[in-house]
C-alpha cells in the first residue's frame, strides 16, 4: 500500500521539472540523486551561463541555485532570469547564512526561499515541496483566470453584439446618420492618436464612438427624420438621448469607460450644452474628444435639413466655435488635421459611407 502510495506520488512529482545550479559538481550529482529517487525531473548544470540558457529555451518550474559561485554569484544569474521570466520559482543555497544575499535583494528578485547547504536535504525538500505546493495553487490560479477571462470575453462579444444590432437599428431609422457612429469612433481615434493618447484610452474613443447615440432608440422616428427646424418640445427630447444612452449601457460593467463619452458627447466648453451644462475642464476629456468628431461628421454629412457643407466652411466654423463650443487646444489641433492631414479624414470617410 505504502509503495502504490510512493508510485503515485512519484508520478506527480514528475509533472516538475527542477533545474540546479551549482559550481559544486559533486553538489549537483548529489541532488540528481536525491531529487530523481523523489520522482522529480531533474536537470543539473554547473555552468551558471548554460543555466540561464537553458531556462530561456525550456521550461523549469523551480530553480535550486547556489549562491557563491564562478564567474557570478545566484543573484546575478537570477537578475538575467527576472528579465525574461518572472514566474520561476526559486530557492537559493548559501554555505553559510552569513553569506545569504541581503533580505532587499531577495525580495527585489523575487527568490523565494534560501538553506544553508548541508550533507543532509531534509531542510531543502521540504523547502521544494512547499515551493510545489505554491507553483500548483499559482497554475490553478492562473487556469481559473483563463477560465474566467475566456467566459468574460464571450459575455462581453454577446453584449456588443446586442449592442450592435440596436446601433443598427438606429441608423436604420435615419438614412442619412447611416455610418454615422462609425465615422465617428474612427475620427475620435484619429485625433487620439495624434494626441498620443494610451491604447486604453483609444479603445474607448472607438467604443464610445460606436455607440454615443444609442440613446436615440428611445427618441421617436418622426423627430429624427423631420426635414424642417425642430419645435422646443422637439429638440428637448433628442437632448434625452444621451441620457437615454446611459441608461441602456450602464447594466453592462465592461460599458463603464465610455458612459463619459455617451452622456457628455453634447456639451460645450462654454456651459451651454448638454445634459449636464458641464463647462471647461469638468467635461470628460475624451467626451470633448468625441464631441469634436461628432461635430465634424454631422457639418461633413448630408442632412435631411441641408447638405453636407464644403471643407472651408466647416474650417471657419471650428475656428469660430474655438472655446465656446470646443476646448481650444483639442480645437487647434483637429482644424490642422483639416488643413494638412485631410487625406486621412477621406479615407475615413471612404471607408464607412
Amino acid at each position: 500500500m505504502r509503495k502504490g502510495l510512493q508510485n503515485v506520488q512519484d508520478s506527480v512529482n514528475s509533472q516538475y521539472k527542477i533545474i540546479a545550479v551549482d559550481d559544486e559538481e559533486g553538489i549537483v550529482d548529489s541532488l540528481s540523486i536525491f531529487l530523481k529517487r523523489s520522482g522529480y525531473n531533474f536537470t543539473g548544470v554547473t555552468d551558471p551561463m548554460k543555466a540561464i540558457e537553458l531556462v530561456k529555451n525550456e521550461h523549469f518550474d523551480l530553480m535550486i541555485l547556489d549562491f557563491i559561485m564562478t564567474p557570478f554569484h545566484g543573484d546575478q544569474v537570477v537578475e538575467e532570469i527576472r528579465k525574461f521570466n518572472q514566474d520561476l520559482y526559486i530557492l537559493l543555497l548559501t554555505g553559510h547564512k552569513d553569506l545569504a544575499p541581503p533580505l532587499e535583494t531577495i525580495k527585489r528578485l523575487d527568490i523565494q526561499g534560501y538553506c544553508e547547504k548541508s550533507d543532509k536535504f531534509d531542510q531543502l525538500l521540504l523547502l521544494i515541496e512547499s515551493g510545489i505546493k505554491s507553483i500548483e495553487q499559482m497554475n490553478q490560479i492562473k487556469k481559473i483566470n483563463a477560465e474566467l477571462s475566456d467566459t468574460y470575453e464571450k459575455l462581453e462579444k454577446a453584449y456588443l453584439d446586442s449592442i450592435q444590432t440596436l446601433r443598427y437599428t438606429i441608423e436604420a431609422k435615419d438614412i442619412y446618420t447611416r455610418g454615422h457612429s462609425d465615422r465617428v469612433a474612427a475620427f475620435s481615434v484619429l485625433i487620439g492618436q495624434k494626441l498620443g493618447l494610451s491604447d486604453k484610452d483609444l479603445r474607448t474613443l472607438q467604443i464610445g464612438g460606436l455607440f454615443h447615440d444609442v440613446g436615440k432608440i428611445g427618441v421617436p422616428d418622426s423627430i429624427l427624420q423631420k426635414e424642417g427646424k425642430l419645435t422646443d418640445d422637439e429638440y428637448s427630447q433628442i437632448k434625452q438621448h444621451p441620457n437615454i444612452g446611459v441608461h441602456i449601457l450602464s447594466n453592462a460593467t465592461i460599458f463603464e469607460d465610455i458612459l463619459p463619452i455617451v452622456e457628455h458627447h453634447h456639451e460645450k466648453y462654454d456651459g451651454t450644452g448638454y445634459p449636464g451644462k458641464l463647462a471647461g475642464e469638468d467635461i470628460p476629456y475624451l467626451a470633448r474628444i468625441a464631441a469634436i468628431a461628432d461635430s465634424f461628421d454631422a457639418m461633413s454629412s448630408r442632412r435631411a435639413y441641408r447638405d453636407s457643407l464644403p471643407l472651408d466652411k466647416i474650417i471657419s466654423e471650428f475656428m469660430r466655435c474655438r472655446g465656446t463650443q470646443f476646448d481650444p487646444k483639442l480645437d487647434d489641433l483637429f482644424i490642422d488635421i483639416l488643413e494638412n492631414h485631410f487625406d486621412e479624414i477621406k479615407a475615413i470617410q471612404e471607408k464607412y459611407k
